[in-house]
């Protein structure tokens, strides 16, 4: 199996049709992934996923990429610029659909799910179940270390409203008993090495059937609250 740059499985292995839904690779969504994700790769990020979706008689190619240092609006315009040159040099890899590309970056709401998820969250508060097969439980604490061996959490008692809050117990739970956590928003909180925004970016009409004479629209950036993933 081929991986990419951080390790993990390719795209082309495990690319996502947003138009059914499930993990089973699509044709289409795997052909784009063999060109996207070098281009993202090589400019330093990682492709977290890529979806094509239906939307009327044009599909939607949305692009969600990351890195350690988090991601600026200029990054989203630099990634979505190289992705909308390998796409027209493939002129072909959308048929004759026309398609709108969305670039974005991870929103709070997407799971951890790989190690690089957790350590790019080191000091967030995360619910996430936790323990071996059949004996699972699930907790909310800190992310305050993330190593080879596991993750280390700051895990807070439950306590009844009102009433006053334990401090919160140390935890290394090991890769192997770590499910897919959830970064939970709190308001008022300072970050860590404060990051840039999320985004996301919306280029490239491609209106036109053939793409030959397709505009470039570069939209405004819409900027949402991420958990930098």
């Amino acid at each position: 199996m081929r991986t990419a740059p951080s390790g993990r499985p390719s795209l082309e292995e495990e690319a996502v049709s947003g138009s059914r839904g499930t993990h089973k690779p699509d044709p289409a969504t795997l052909r784009l992934a063999g060109w996207i994700e070098p281009v993202v790769g090589g400019a330093g990020y990682d492709l977290e996923e890529l979806v094509v979706t239906p939307a009327g008689r044009r599909s939607v190619v949305r692009v969600v990429v990351d890195r350690d240092e988090g991601v600026t609006l200029d990054d989203i315009a630099e990634v979505s610029r190289a992705v909308s040159e390998v796409l027209d040099a493939n002129d072909d890899g959308m048929g004759r659909t026309p398609y709108v590309l969305e670039v974005t970056s991870p929103g709070v709401d997407r799971p951890l799910a790989e190690h690089r998820h957790w350590r790019r969250n080191i000091g967030r508060l995360v619910t996430v179940t936790v323990g071996p097969a059949g004996g699972t439980d699930e907790v909310t604490g800190r992310i305050t270390g993330v190593d080879d061996a596991g993750v280390a959490l700051a895990v807070e008692a439950p306590s009844k409203p009102g009433a006053k809050k334990r401090p919160p117990t140390p935890r290394l739970v090991p890769w192997a008993e770590l499910g897919a956590g959830r970064v939970q928003v709190e308001f008022g909180r300072p970050d860590r090495d404060e990051p840039a925004e999320d985004a996301g970016y919306e280029d490239a009409g491609h209106e036109d059937a053939g793409h030959e004479d397709a505009d470039h629209e570069d939209a405004e950036p819409q900027v949402s609250r991420g958990g930098g993933q």
